[in-house]
């Protein structure tokens, strides 16, 4: 089988991660099977995507195109401009997704797997005739009013869709409407990778600061630049604490986006720390190796404003037994169990958060037991060689129903979420539909990025989630 997995981006984000981690799962499982990628412009992803085994290109998306988004407006921004930058996009799209569709035709796709919102429309517009589409959806569609709409005309090009939470699953079939099947994937991590043990970050070092007096407690948020990410509500919380605890917070992440009005900017965030008066207790390291950053914290900290759709960076910090601190809503409130392996907040509440950040810098023995329960449930939850075992048997249903001239997908339900009596859920879109014809036709935090160890959605380098690059 041939499967070609196509990414918005070159930069190693969360939804990136996921595709290496699912990448490294198949080549396990499925080791006569041929890998390839198409990514959307230079980066690390490429190089990390080899070393595993896989053929990877670099198909650039014209400067307008890598632009264009909604992601700052499904964050609070405006759509005024968004238009303008839609048409201005247009032509480049056009010439692009030609492109793309010369080079799966090249590659003889089976499966299309596409990782980002622009890349599932552009990849349904390229499908060649014979090849099945696979949207695998790291983000909410519903809140970006533009995108939402757009992907619902797509959707009947697409054979299935894979949601990384039953919060994402929901939310896709009703923006996509009915005939599309879809199944929650939730993501999985490289436990080896992520683990107590192994190096830690000198994160005094990295942000400039004087070493921290022995005996302090650091706390960390590790993420993308994300507007949504949290970080003016990590300040605040940290600026809320007595400032007699032994405390010192760190901001691991740096800009990555492409995409206009997605993310907030470090010195922003370094005059907020100094109004905020802690800006002596809070470094800044840039782009840094999530899982050591992560070893070298004894709290971390999840901080995100609006519903995470999954929260990776929540599941690499309990792999590294380390107690979190979770926004709980959305995906993020459906890998915790609240007391025992994180400890919950409401988004946005500072005064939750500092509280929370608080009992765990108060009490060692809390943050060695949630700890220790985190990586018990890392273990038994979100280890990659899942991801194969989840998603192989969708690719052979596909490729057996494409064959058949069949009209279910096996394993995948519908899009109310139920299942036929033959276990499988009608699929949008005929061979018809997906002719030849070029007709009318989206935290990276790991600086090399090219250890196979977030989709123009959330880029970091450990692998989160998110709104990025629309």
């Amino acid at each position: 089988m041939r499967v070609v997995f196509l990414s918005a981006s070159g930069e190693v984000g969360g939804a990136e991660r996921v595709l290496l981690d699912l990448a490294a799962s198949l080549r396990r499982a499925e080791p006569r099977w041929e890998l390839h990628l198409v990514a959307a412009a230079e980066g690390p992803l490429p190089a990390a995507a080899a070393a595993l085994g896989v053929h990877a290109q670099v198909h650039p998306f014209p400067a307008a195109l890598a632009r264009v988004g909604d992601a700052g407006a499904s964050a609070g921004g405006s759509r005024a401009g968004l238009l303008p930058s839609l048409l201005a996009a247009a032509p480049g799209a056009m010439g692009w997704t030609a492109g793309l569709r010369r080079r799966l035709k090249a590659i003889g796709a089976d499966v299309v797997h596409s990782h980002g919102f622009k890349v599932h429309v552009l990849g349904a517009l390229a499908l060649p005739r014979g090849a099945r589409l696979v949207w695998h959806v790291h983000d909410y569609v519903s809140g970006r009013r533009v995108m939402a709409g757009v992907m619902r005309r797509a959707a009947g090009r697409a054979s299935a869709a894979l949601a990384v939470s039953d919060s994402v699953a929901a939310d896709v079939r009703a923006a996509c409407g009915p005939g599309l099947p879809v199944r929650t994937v939730r993501n999985a991590i490289d436990l080896a990778r992520f683990a107590p043990g192994g190096g830690r970050l000198d994160l005094d070092g990295l942000a400039g600061m004087p070493p921290a007096a022995r005996g302090t407690v650091r706390v960390g948020l590790v993420a993308t630049m994300g507007v949504w990410k949290g970080h003016e509500v990590f300040l605040r919380a940290v600026a809320a604490l007595d400032r007699n605890l032994p405390v010192r917070a760190y901001v691991v992440g740096g800009a990555i986006y492409g995409t206009a009005g997605s993310q907030v900017s470090v010195d922003g965030l370094r005059r907020l720390a100094a109004e905020l008066g802690i800006a002596d207790r809070v470094g800044f390291t840039g782009f840094a190796d999530s899982a050591a950053a992560m070893r070298a914290l004894d709290v971390v900290v999840h901080a995100s404003t609006q519903p995470e759709p999954f929260g990776l960076v929540i599941a690499e910090a309990m792999a590294c037994a380390r107690p979190v601190v979770v926004s709980a809503a959305g995906g993020a409130a459906e890998i915790v169990a609240e007391g025992r392996d994180a400890l919950g907040v409401p988004p946005g509440d500072v005064a939750a958060m500092a509280e929370a950040i608080r009992r765990l810098v108060v009490d060692p023995d809390l943050r060695s037991r949630m700890g220790a329960a985190g990586r018990v449930t890392a273990e038994r939850s979100f280890d990659r060689a899942r991801l194969a075992a989840d998603v192989a048997p969708v690719y052979r249903s596909l490729v057996t129903e494409s064959s058949a001239g069949s009209g279910s997908v096996d394993g995948l339900g519908s899009a109310d979420g139920s299942r036929s009596a033959g276990g499988s859920g009608s699929v949008g879109g005929s061979d018809a539909d997906r002719s030849d014809s070029n007709g009318s036709d989206s935290d990276r935090l790991d600086s090399g990025g090219s250890d196979a160890g977030r989709s123009d959605s959330d880029r970091s380098g450990a692998g989160y989630g998110g709104r990025g690059g629309g």
